[in-house]
């Protein structure tokens, strides 16, 4: 199962500081807006969004059809073909993307121990 381009969403309480200790361990910023709470910030090939105020829990993440620079890829699984896949595997999830529709679309499923794990399709 390709679940495409991985980072994980950090629910911060001061985003200016949490830029500032991931910039001291090599991390840049890629994308986002501060004025809006929210960052990307890459270190090589590894990403980290930081989010103040939008979620209560730190978010597993993964991007069908994204590379790890947010490029676009040629071939990906569809974010609702994963979505079948893991629902016929009994895994509970807790929001789904409309299946009637194409683009992008999210699910969210909760691991045993309660850790969010948000399937992002932005393409």
């Amino acid at each position: 199962m390709e679940l495409g381009a991985f980072s994980i969403s950090l629910a911060v309480k001061d985003i200016k500081a949490s830029r500032d200790f991931y910039e001291k361990l090599g991390f840049k910023v890629f994308d986002g807006d501060i004025e809006q709470n929210w960052l990307i910030l890459k270190n090589g090939d590894h990403a980290i969004g930081l989010f103040q105020g939008m979620f209560d829990k730190n978010i597993l993440t993964f991007n069908p059809g994204w590379d790890s620079n947010a490029n676009k890829l040629d071939t990906f699984t569809d974010v609702r073909e994963l979505q079948r896949q893991l629902k016929a595997q009994d895994i509970a999830l807790v929001d789904e993307a409309d299946e009637t529709t194409t683009g992008p679309a999210s699910f969210v499923a909760i691991d045993p121990d309660g850790n969010p794990i948000l399937i992002d399709q932005h393409v």
